[in-house]
């Protein structure tokens, strides 16, 4: 609306019902980064999908972890 109709921020902000710095945020971030501007549809950020896999790897790490750990306590009994 801003861009392609020349409707002043302020007026698109309140006919979007949003707050004006939401709508203004988001102008900047689309001249910034046109292609990372709007990641929905499952597209993360970058930084967002590096931590959302790091979340994962630790996750995975811990699971190995007490398995390990519970092998090792299960072994320790046995040989006593």
């Amino acid at each position: 609306m801003v861009t392609d109709r020349g409707v002043a921020v302020a007026q698109a902000a309140r006919d979007l019902d949003l707050a004006e710095s939401v709508l203004r945020r988001w102008m900047r971030e689309l001249t910034a980064a046109p292609a990372a501007a709007f990641p929905g549809n499952g597209q993360m950020r970058a930084d967002l999908a590096e931590i959302a896999a790091l979340k994962k790897e630790v996750a995975r790490l811990r699971a190995e972890r007490d398995i390990l750990k519970k092998a090792a306590a299960f072994f320790a009994r046995e040989a006593t």
